[in-house]
């Protein structure tokens, strides 16, 4: 039996929003290129994983270990084509895009000069950090079909909005944390109606590839 094949996600160029002033000499091509980049990773793994009947890989991971393995994906190939960012090589240092050459060795545990990069499932790009700072955020929301039966049917993962702002402290709001829990602290109503003001794309019509 043939196995089933897995559709081609192309990013959908007339969803970028061209008028957005973008920091750090970023350009639309270079978050093109990165969100293409996942899409054709996630397709070739998933193919293999298909033809083999097993789970696609984003019907195994759960929410979050997704959300974080897009985030890092993300990162290395924003890093790979932005002219003037790279990853920040101190680990788990912020923000996760820094300015080459900024810090020494291009690692640093807390900097200003810099893009933070955050993947979510929720719509609007309301998503929990691990403090509140004064940063520039680019968030990508993403959907995933775990539901289409039967789960060979299902569509690929896809971006369906990306914002870029700055936000500052005053933009947050601390979350209550319980008593194993570790603080976390998102953006209040005002605050993500300013990372919402920075919307760099918005999912269109589906195009698919061959």
């Amino acid at each position: 039996m043939k196995p089933p094949r897995i559709p081609r996600i192309l990013v959908n160029e007339d969803g970028f929003n061209r008028a957005l002033p973008l920091p750090y000499s970023l350009r639309i091509q270079d978050f093109h290129m990165a969100m293409q980049d996942v899409y054709d990773f996630l397709h070739d793994v998933n193919s293999h994983l298909v033809a083999k009947s097993l789970r696609r890989l984003d019907d195994m991971l759960r929410p979050a270990i997704l959300s974080g393995i897009l985030s890092d994906m993300l990162t290395g190939s924003l890093a790979n084509h932005s002219r003037s960012l790279t990853e920040n090589q101190h680990f788990n240092g912020h923000p996760d895009l820094v300015v080459r050459g900024a810090y020494a060795g291009d690692a640093v545990s807390a900097g200003e000069e810099g893009v933070e990069v955050k993947c979510t499932r929720k719509p609007g790009g309301a998503v929990d950090t691990h403090g509140a700072r004064s940063q520039w955020m680019c968030v990508f929301v993403y959907r995933v079909d775990n539901e289409t039966e039967p789960a060979v049917a299902r569509r690929p993962l896809e971006f369906t909005e990306v914002y870029l702002a700055h936000v500052d402290v005053e933009d947050f709001r601390r979350n209550p944390r319980g008593e194993l829990g570790t603080r976390t602290a998102t953006l209040h109503r005002e605050g993500v109606k300013k990372l919402r003001a920075g919307w760099l794309y918005r999912k269109r019509d589906p195009i698919h590839g061959p």
